[in-house]
This record gives structure tokens, sequence and C-alpha cells, in this order.
């Protein structure tokens, strides 16, 4: 259960992640410190996201 909520979490951190680099692409902006932010938040968002949607498929429910 603990993992499945991990998960969950990992995911919706994963998700911000990916909105705050749409919102950094959206919003344009000029110089490399915009186009750093967009890859770190992209990746960063990305391997949070697929983390977290591989533990809560992964994990299996366990009769209590």
């Amino acid at each position: 259960m603990e993992k499945r909520i991990l998960g969950i979490v990992f995911s919706i951190l994963g998700t911000i992640g990916l909105i705050f680099a749409a919102m950094n692409f959206v919003n344009g902006g000029e110089g490399t410190r915009n186009v750093k932010l967009i890859i770190i938040y992209a990746i960063l968002g990305a391997i949070f996201f697929f983390a977290g949607m591989g533990l809560i498929r992964n994990t299996k429910d366990k009769p209590s």
C-alpha cells in the first residue's frame, strides 16, 4: 500500500514538473536560462511521472 501512495505522489510531482516546463515553453523568454529551465523541468517531470506510474502499475494489492 505504501508503494502505491508513493507512486501517486511521484506521479503528481511529475505532472507538476511537466506543467512548469510547458508554461515556460509557452511564455517564451530569451536566453539560455529559459532553455535550461525547460529541459530540467521536463526531464525531472518525466522521470517522476514514469516512476510513479511504474510503482502504481506494478504494486499488487494484498487482502487485509
